[in-house]
């Protein structure tokens, strides 16, 4: 009998010691997260990205969508998946001691620094009661390189020097491309965003032939007017195509920014040469957006000379953003806003916009 109590005696201990074992581990783990997760993501202010490359990113939330650097449109789609990353993030187990040295060396020299800033409150009682919010840095860890599997990153927070792996839940892969300091990384690739309602004109002008290029006109009451440039005549409209050339502003946008690998000679060269096309855009608000695109030469892996390659017909170059960007578009994009003067005039015939691309080709 004694013996029987003795053993349910052994068996609670030993029960009561794993709940504890794993209460406690269940406790650090949800401890040790809570340094790189953000569950609040909507009380999130600003995230500052730094790397050892000198590039710096600041996201900052406005009323108008987050802002990068102060100066361009944060990308949408960028933005929800860092605030993913940070809200299923999980410390999945500690470094190592045989590797803690390697990785520390690692992060010293290839990481990015990355700060997280939210409102909350400086008063908060129960979680419940929350008064006079206040911007405050709430976390602060770098981003290492992936684990040797790839489905791990190293992380470690500011002031420790006891790095961790983390992961997502679900997710096989590494995050660190998550984290970029590159504020190229970051730009909104949007070039025109403007509704048919809000646009007061829109011109093309083609630089090879001045004939071709046309300004389209909103003159109110759902009236447009098509002016050809080159001797501004007022031409008789074909409306549906118009209210289609002007719909397809809503939504134009570069597929890659590439200022930062291209010489500035070769940058200057294409700005001095003709361009192909200058589309510019007037809201009724009077804001300009103008933009010009410029010939690219097919991509060869021999030695031939750019200027003897043949022409790109899937994309082109571009200047936007009062030539401060250089970017790569493609054709497919803006085939809806480069067809010629002609193509809107009332009863032209299809066989107008068969040529034009033949042209193009």
């Amino acid at each position: 009998m004694k013996r029987n109590k003795t053993i349910v005696i052994v068996i609670i201990l030993i029960a009561v010691g794993a709940f504890l074992a794993y209460n406690h581990h269940v406790t650090t783990d949800q401890s040790e997260s809570a340094e790189y997760r953000v569950l609040d993501t909507a009380s999130v202010t600003k995230v500052y990205l730094a790397d050892r490359l000198d590039h710096e990113t600041l996201l900052e939330r406005t009323d108008h969508g987050w802002i990068l650097n102060q100066d361009y449109k944060a990308h949408p789609k960028k933005i929800d998946q860092l605030f993913n990353t940070l809200y299923r993030v999980r410390v999945s187990r500690p470094v190592s001691l045989s590797s803690h040295d390697n990785v520390i060396v690692q992060m010293a020299s290839r990481s990015t620094k990355v700060e997280i800033y939210q409102m909350v409150p400086r008063i908060n009682i129960l979680n419940k009661i929350k008064l006079l919010y206040h911007e405050k840095r709430t976390r602060v860890f770098y981003v290492g390189e992936a684990t040797m599997d790839n489905v791990g990153t190293f992380m470690l927070r500011e002031g420790s020097d006891e790095p961790v792996i983390v992961h997502i839940p679900g997710f096989q892969g590494y995050i660190s491309t998550r984290f970029t300091a590159n504020p190229d990384d970051w730009r909104d690739h949007t070039i025109f965003h403007e509704t048919l309602a809000n646009i007061k004109s829109a011109s093309v002008e083609f630089g090879d032939d001045a004939t071709r290029s046309f300004r389209i006109e909103n003159t109110g009451h759902h009236q447009y007017q098509l002016i050809r440039l080159a001797d501004n005549q007022s031409l008789p409209i074909d409306t549906l195509k118009v209210i289609n050339f002007l719909s397809a502003f809503n939504d134009i946008r570069f597929e890659a920014l590439i200022n930062d690998i291209t010489p500035q000679p070769r940058l200057d060269s294409i700005r001095n040469s003709q361009f192909l096309h200058r589309i510019t855009l007037v809201n009724k608000e009077g804001k300009t957006v103008s933009m010009r695109t410029y010939p690219k030469r097919q991509q060869t892996v021999n030695t031939i000379p750019e200027e003897e390659r043949a022409i790109d017909v899937d994309r082109m170059y571009a200047f936007i953003n009062d030539d401060r960007d250089f970017v790569l578009v493609q054709y497919y994009t803006f085939d809806k806003l480069i067809k010629d003067v002609n193509y809107y005039v009332a009863g032209n015939p299809i066989q107008l916009e068969i040529e034009y691309y033949q042209v193009l080709q």
